[in-house]
């Protein structure tokens, strides 16, 4: 999403009310502020906040003051006064700026802790920079927060607190350095991720009638492949696995509900009572109505 979508963000405003809180990592941040200015001349004049305030510049440009140091600012780039900083912002006469901006404060919270803690510093040292062109998603983030706020649905509230958290997080990479976001991407074990995927289609399939090929047909895989990996992973080929989770979901049909043997069976990919009951019984040593009738403990059977 381009900066041009911006321009369309003014139900930013509505937000009031509506985003007032969200946890990110381990700070909880309070949204304070949220606006939006159409690019016409305009001056913001000298002032300060307890939070900080952040703008997007969408069209023209300006000048943004604070520290007693002026810097121009221009379609593209993104500026923050931090808590306690005096700052003004003016518009160029011609150039009018067009800026949408948003305000928070960030507090210890209970979030979980964040993977590098030092990435947050570019956001929370008032000596770091204030001007920034790294605008990453921010516009696709403004434009969904303004998006939502303007056509409410059903979910709004989690929809709102998902995209302010993304927001703080999009605002705190515009302002760190390189190295504090780079993170070294974690390699993907792709045998023992095709491995999972089979497994889970035997458990979400266990009461079809399933061959091996239907299997590997999933992870696309010629069934000799599919069955090597698999083997070589879990220590045991497909269809035994198969065998033995039909199995062991019977055993806890017979357990935990009241349905007849029939019906278990059925469930567990057994059409037929007689090859159930056949290898339930070398499974667990005993029939499925002596399983339920001892609770499953085999000891029991003799009494």
């Amino acid at each position: 999403m381009s900066l041009d979508d911006v321009a369309g963000s003014s139900s930013l405003v509505r937000l009031h009310g509506l985003l007032d809180r969200c946890v990110v990592d381990t700070y909880a941040s309070d949204f304070v502020s949220w606006g939006f200015y159409e690019p016409r001349y305009w001056r913001n004049y000298a002032h300060t906040h307890s939070f900080y305030e952040v703008c997007l510049a969408y069209a023209g440009r300006g000048t943004f003051t604070i520290g007693g140091e002026t810097h121009r600012v221009e379609t593209g780039s993104v500026f923050i006064a931090r808590p306690g900083q005096v700052h003004e912002i003016i518009s160029h006469r011609r150039d009018a700026l067009g800026i949408a901006f948003w305000g928070f404060t960030l507090a210890p919270g209970r979030g979980s802790a964040p993977s590098r803690p030092g990435w947050w510093r570019g956001l929370l040292d008032p000596g770091r920079p204030v001007l920034s062109y790294r605008i990453g998603r921010l516009p696709a983030t403004i434009r969904a927060l303004a998006d939502e706020a303007d056509q409410p649905q059903s979910g709004q509230a989690g929809m709102l607190a998902g995209l302010g958290a993304t927001l703080v997080i999009e605002t705190a990479r515009a302002f760190a350095d390189d190295d504090d976001l780079a993170l070294a991407a974690r390699p993907v074990d792709r045998r023992s991720v095709t491995v999972a995927t089979m497994e889970r289609y035997l458990l979400d399939n266990l009461a079809r009638p399933l061959l091996v090929r239907d299997v590997a047909a999933v992870v696309h895989l010629s069934e000799r492949h599919a069955e090597r990996l698999f083997q070589s992973q879990t220590g045991e080929p497909l269809m035994a696995a198969l065998r033995r989770l039909r199995l062991e979901r019977a055993a806890r049909l017979l357990l935990e509900s009241t349905d007849p043997v029939t019906e278990v069976a059925r469930r567990s990919g057994y059409p037929e009572v007689r090859p159930f009951s056949t290898a339930f019984r070398r499974q667990y040593g005993q029939p499925p109505t002596l399983f339920r009738r001892t609770g499953g403990t085999f000891h029991l059977q003799s009494r």
